[in-house]
Formats: C-alpha cells, sequence, structure tokens
C-alpha cells in the first residue's frame, strides 16, 4: 500500500540540485535522436577505435530475427537476408561499404549512413561479394565479431563463421581477428550529447526514486508496491527498463539479496532500504542509480549512530574511488581505492565490483572497476578510463544484521570521465532520506 507522505522538498533530498522535471528537455515519446549521433560516432569515434586496435577492416554478418547485438550500431538492423557491412581503410581514408539484398538496399542507401551499397541479388551471396572485396583490397588484419569475454562483440554465428571461412580461403581466413579491441575501443566512448542525454535520465531516475520513498507507509507499504511506483513512472514517461524488467527496480528493505526482483516484504521502522533503478531511454541509453533511504521508529528524529557510521563509510568509499577515477588510470586501481576504505572502516567483504561501465547496457563495454581483491577479475579491469566514458560505481559498507545476515549500503552513482577527472552526471545523495514512522 503506498500513501503520499511529504518528508523534504526534492531540492533538499537531492543535495541541492533541482529535480523538478516541469522544464523537461527531452520527449522520450518523440522520434529518437539515434540515427543522427549513429553517423557520428562511425564518422568521428569509429576511424579511431581502428586505428587504436590496429585493423585494416571491420566485417559485421547481419540478418533477419537473430541480428548481431551491433547491428543498430552499424545500420543493419533491418536486415532480412544475410547482409554484410564492412568498415575499412583504403589509401589511409576511411570507407565503409555494404553487400545488401537487392530488396533492401535501395532503403539502405537511402540513409546515407554509409559510403557505399552494392546491391546483392537474391540469389547471389552477401558474404561471397565481402570476401571478393577482402581479396581485392588485401586487408591484412580483419575484425569480426567474435569474442571470448565481450557479448557485444560475439555476434558472428558459429554456422555466419563457417560461411565466412569457406568464403575468404586459406589465404585470408588466418587475417580474421576477434573485434573485441575494436569494440572497446568504440562502445566505451560516448559523444558529449549522448552524455547530456544521459544526464538528464540520471536527474528523471534519481528524482522519481525520491518520488517512490515519499509514497512510503511503515507497517504498510510493501518493497514490490515501490517497485510498481516507479514501473508507473516509467510507463507515463515513456521510457523502459535499463535492464531485466522482474528486477528492475530492486527494492530491498531486508538483507542483501544481489541482483533480484522486489519482494511484498513489508517495511518497517529501522529498515535501511535500498533501490536500485535504471531506464532506458528511446531503446538506447540507460542508467543505473542507487537511492537509500531509512525508516525512523516512531518518536525519533535523526539516524542512529550505528547507521549513520555505516552510511558515512559507504560514502568515504565512494569519494576514494571517485577521486581514483582519472584518464589513464586502471579499473582495478578504482576498485583498489575504495577496498581500502572499507577495510579501514571495518566493512565486511562484498562480491560485487566498486563499478562498471553503463551507457548502451547497464553493464556496458569499457573498464570494469573491480578485481583488486579477487572479486570478479574480469580482463577489463586491467583496462585504463579514458575521456567520454561514462561508469555507474559504489562505495560499500556492509555489516550483520541481528539476524546474523548480510546488509550493505552501496551508494551508487554515475560519472563521466573528463580531462581533469571524473564528473558526476548529477550531484550524489549526500544523506539518507527520511522516512517517518506514522503515530497512531
Amino acid at each position: 500500500m503506498l500513501k503520499p507522505v511529504m518528508l523534504m522538498s526534492l531540492a533538499v533530498i537531492c543535495g541541492g540540485y533541482q529535480c523538478s522535471l516541469s522544464a523537461a528537455p527531452y520527449d522520450f515519446k518523440a522520434p529518437s535522436p539515434w540515427p543522427e549521433i549513429r553517423k557520428q560516432r562511425i564518422a568521428d569515434l569509429l576511424p579511431n577505435a581502428m586505428q587504436r586496435a590496429d585493423i585494416d577492416a571491420w566485417l559485421i554478418v547481419c540478418r533477419e530475427n537473430n541480428n548481431d547485438p551491433l547491428a543498430d550500431h552499424v545500420g543493419c538492423e533491418n536486415a532480412g537476408q544475410t547482409a554484410v557491412f564492412m568498415f575499412y581503410f583504403a589509401q589511409e581514408q576511411f570507407r565503409s561499404i555494404a553487400f545488401s539484398p537487392s530488396g533492401e538496399s535501395t532503403a539502405l542507401a537511402e540513409l546515407g549512413l554509409l559510403d557505399n551499397v552494392e546491391s546483392i541479388p537474391r540469389a547471389g551471396s552477401a558474404i561471397q561479394s565481402a570476401a571478393a572485396f577482402i581479396a581485392k583490397h588485401d586487408f591484412k588484419a580483419i575484425a569480426i565479431n567474435i569474442s571470448d569475454s565481450n557479448a557485444q562483440a560475439d555476434g558472428l554465428s558459429f554456422s555466419q563463421y563457417r560461411q565466412l571461412i569457406a568464403a575468404v580461403g586459406p589465404k585470408y581466413a588466418p587475417r580474421l581477428i576477434s573485434s573485441d579491441t575494436l569494440v572497446y575501443e568504440w562502445l566505451s566512448i560516448k559523444l558529449p550529447q549522448e552524455v547530456d542525454i544521459m544526464r538528464y535520465a540520471a536527474k528523471l531516475t534519481a528524482a522519481w526514486q525520491i518520488e517512490a520513498y515519499q509514497q512510503v507507509v511503515p507497517g504498510e507499504t510493501t518493497d514490490a508496491d515501490v517497485a510498481a511506483f516507479l514501473k508507473q513512472k516509467m510507463q507515463q514517461a515513456g521510457v523502459t527498463d535499463a535492464w531485466a524488467p522482474d528486477q528492475n527496480p530492486n527494492v530491498n528493505s531486508g538483507t542483501d539479496r544481489g541482483h533480484s526482483h522486489a519482494t511484498n516484504r513489508i517495511i518497517t521502522a529501522g529498515d535501511v532500504i535500498q533501490t536500485d533503478f535504471g531506464i532506458r531511454l528511446w531503446d538506447r541509453w540507460v542508467t543505473d542509480i542507487q537511492r537509500f533511504a531509512y525508516v525512523l521508529p516512531a518518536n525519533e528524529t535523526k539516524v542512529p549512530e550505528d547507521i549513520l557510521y555505516y552510511w558515512n563509510s559507504a560514502k568515504q568509499g565512494r569519494e576514494a574511488a571517485y577521486q581514483a577515477m582519472q584518464p589513464g588510470v586502471k579499473g582495478v586501481d578504482v576498485d583498489a581505492a575504495q577496498r581500502t576504505v572499507m577495510e579501514a572502516t571495518g566493512s565486511l567483504p562484498v562480491m560485487w565490483s566498486t563499478g562498471h561501465p553503463v551507457g548502451y547496457e547497464a553493464h556496458d563495454t569499457g573498464p570494469n572497476l573491480g578485481g583488486s581483491k579477487a572479486v570478479s577479475v574480469r580482463p577489463a579491469s586491467q583496462k585504463t578510463l579514458a575521456e567520454g566514458m561514462t561508469f555507474a560505481f559504489d562505495g560499500f559498507y556492509s555489516w550483520f544484521l541481528p539476524d546474523g545476515s548480510p546488509k550493505t549500503i552501496s551508494v551508487e552513482e554515475m560519472v563521466v570521465i573528463t580531462a581533469e577527472g571524473a564528473e558526476y552526471l548529477i550531484p550524489p545523495q549526500q544523506d539518507l532520506i527520511l522516512i517517518p514512522t506514522q503515530r497512531n
């Protein structure tokens, strides 16, 4: 059950940040800005990414239904029959070409996304045509979407791979390499206009969580009620889930449950409530932000000393990670900075990384902010931060509840990396949101 309960102004809860959404700069029910942004990403970011990955060409095979995860990043989201998109360097010039089935090639050419669209007769083969193109240019390093570590760079199916190997033949098959590094270099960087969209989305995400907490009636409201309120806000605004809908938002007033769904647990006095919530705009850009509240027992007006210590310790860890996020710093070192604070403040260990890239997915491509204490050791934790990368990251403090089960505060915020270091997309939560217990 939810009932309106005014706690304080949104401006106060937002740490001075104006949460009013009356002058929204974006209409998420309007056409997406993605087509134009995609053109700019291909023109401005992809050539540099290919050079950093030291490849001559990138080949993407697209098809109907079970398409490559990056299909709509390169323009082949509408493929019916098999199509091949290639981005390459010729005479030191960055170029692009699509080998597209004739039934789709006209519309594709009209988009003006690629330099050239070669129409393939229905009886022909886009893969064979691409293989002939490879031989003509004698590319030395050709990236294809196969990866052991990044699902976004692993879109080539086994049957497509067999067809491609057969088409290019023994001379060029050894030159086919994983696109993992290229995809990493390209997807991890966001354009300024993308960051602006994510900034406003973060503002929405946090403001809605605060509004949801304002509806809580201790002893009546359940975690699932809070989640349902946020789902309603998403539907009204025309945005969707940043991750699995059944687990977004994850509202948890009890012991740690990890990535999970909100339950029918009734929120009561003394609870620390965690809401982990993300929205997806135009089916493209996502957020991942947590907000925490504390339910004051009757006749109490402030947070008890132990809970306040846990909260401030988590913020201290967040600040250490924030200060460590500089261009050129490895993700593992950001994690180490945060875990040093955890150890100093007496936190229990936690299983989760300090942070992760966020943008096109909640757990996007880029450096992983983990691995310093053998917690989720991933190759990406050895990657370095760079300008234009966007992250969600936490400051942790974990302790045992009276029943012996663990409880973790994980103050999660979003940042963009600039030349000077990390920059919050919105001001971080500084104080626990206080929910009074109703008196009889």
